[in-house]
């Protein structure tokens, strides 16, 4: 995922890699005559949470076969036309856009991690399309094809339909519910068979899976905003720990894994998720501008103007001038039609960086004092970049605002974040990030105030977390197995174990 193409979050940094990026959404509709048209729409709603490729995979009872599309670049170049729709007949569809966390990125290993995934099993055929990642794939994928297992993908779900295949169970879910006990790590999985559709959580509901209802045809998401554009009715969460499953006769819920302490990541409301989502019970905006609301109170600066980076500052500068008495206006101006063309053409390009898709408002922020709220700094390469336009600009001082704490840890559960020793926050105190950015005061969000923010008023310390906040806190709920060896991807030799968690549980 590119922070460009999305609604409501700032480019990415391009080539310098700053955001942290998530690796996909899933979608799926049961029981609708178009119901790849509409599995389109769903995934043209979730491009935010991957921009790298996407697939469709229907079952048309009428010929008793499945048909799969995947394709690499946005739904908008793959999906929309009336010949992909015709070519994906059926009334049982999901979907899966991605950007990688795991499995190879180059063209010539990129289609064939394309999701979702299909596997022919003695009950009969399954496609599997995952958000989030397993911590112990490279130890499953090692068992496995000591075991005789032939992979087709570098991708983490493959590792579920060679267990899958193994599993002694009869019917499908029965296997799926065999599989999923045996991975490690975060995970909302969309899947289909001939005459049903299963969702499922991880038992601590890192990754957020919705339900809704469209007339009498149901549909799974990974984000509420999904089921608005095809008029679908959002009914609950997918609960932590829960899988439903949905035939024609209705939808039945059972609790497949031993009950946990839930733990949502807690940057899905500071960047990933869409602001006009609703997920795991919250709005994405109003937790974002009470975001901001904390931060102003937490770190207050003297100034003219609140300026957000575009876009996914906005709420939150929002919510800071309210609660500072500061005025709120647009000193940064995004270009919303560069697209994927401009992000590696030539080297010439690319050193043009943040211009590219930003341009600072001269007349708004010349001789002003200038806040600006951004939602996180990971590299810090792009705030750099932000604050030199802004300086280049006129602007007679620059304060730095932060919507989320310091990333000092990288995460292992589906964001794709640079290593430890490539974090800004690892490497420095805020003052040595202050003046690595160029900035005259730097200030982050605390993480209890953050907390206060998502709705948990006496903060993280008054009880146990009740996110997963570890690129915050080193505080990882699910051990990074496959991290803690040293071992980074399928088929690798094991390389020098790197200090991944402080307190792994």
């Amino acid at each position: 995922m590119t922070r460009d193409a999305r609604e409501g979050a700032p480019w990415d940094g391009g080539p310098d890699g700053e955001a942290p990026r998530e690796e996909c959404g899933v979608f799926g509709v049961f029981g609708a005559a178009d119901a790849s048209a509409l599995v389109a729409l769903g995934l043209h709603a979730l491009q935010h949470r991957g921009q790298e490729a996407g697939g469709i995979v229907v079952y048309d009872e009428a010929r008793g076969e499945f048909h799969a599309e995947r394709r690499l670049g946005l739904v908008r170049d793959n999906f929309t036309s009336k010949e992909a729709i015709e070519a994906l007949p059926g009334d049982k569809a999901i979907g899966h856009v991605r950007y990688s966390t795991a499995g190879g990125k180059g063209t010539q290993t990129a289609l064939r991690n394309v999701q979702p995934l299909f596997g022919e099993f003695e009950p009969g055929g399954c496609a599997v399309a995952h958000n989030g990642n397993l911590t112990n794939a490279v130890h499953l994928r090692r068992y496995l094809t000591q075991r005789g297992s032939i992979f087709q993908s570098d991708s983490d779900t493959e590792c579920v339909i060679h267990l899958m295949a193994r599993s002694i169970q009869g019917p499908i879910r029965e296997r799926m519910e065999d599989a999923l006990r045996a991975v490690e790590g975060a995970f909302s999985v969309v899947a289909l068979t001939r005459g049903m559709m299963i969702g499922v959580r991880d038992p601590l509901g890192m990754r957020p899976l919705v339900i809704g209802r469209r007339g009498e045809a149901w549909v799974l998401a990974s984000e509420t905003c999904a089921l608005d554009i095809i008029g679908a009715e959002y009914l609950r969460d997918v609960e932590p720990g829960e899988m439903v499953t949905i035939t024609d006769e209705g939808l039945r819920s059972s609790r497949p894994f031993p009950p946990a302490a839930r733990r949502f990541c807690i940057f899905e409301y500071v960047y990933f998720a869409r602001p006009d989502s609703f997920v795991d019970g919250r709005g994405v905006y109003e937790t974002r501008r009470r975001i901001g609301e904390e931060l102003a109170r937490e770190q207050p600066a003297e100034a003219d103007l609140v300026c957000p980076v575009p876009d996914s500052g906005v709420p939150a500068a929002i919510g800071y001038a309210r609660e500072s008495g500061i005025p709120f206006d647009y000193g940064i101006i995004r270009n919303h039609y560069i697209g994927r063309t401009f992000i590696e053409p030539s080297e010439q390009i690319r050193n043009m960086g943040v211009r590219l898709k930003l341009n600072v408002n001269r007349a708004l922020v010349e001789g002003k004092r200038v806040i600006l709220v951004d939602d996180s700094v990971v590299r810090g390469t792009t705030s750099l970049k932000i604050m030199q336009m802004v300086r280049d600009a006129g602007a007679k001082e620059v304060h730095f605002r932060i919507a989320s704490p310091p990333t000092s840890w990288p995460c292992y559960y589906g964001v794709d974040t640079p290593e430890r020793d490539k974090l800004l926050a690892a490497q420095h105190d805020v003052e040595g990030m202050r003046r690595f950015i160029g900035v005259d005061s730097l200030g982050f969000i605390s993480l209890d105030g953050l907390y206060r923010a998502c709705g948990e008023a006496e903060g993280r310390q008054a009880a146990a977390p009740q996110f997963c906040d570890a690129c915050f806190s080193g505080d990882y709920p699910i051990r990074p197995r496959d991290a803690e060896a040293g071992l980074t991807g399928p088929g690798c030799a094991p390389k020098r174990p790197v200090l991944v968690t402080r307190k792994a549980s």
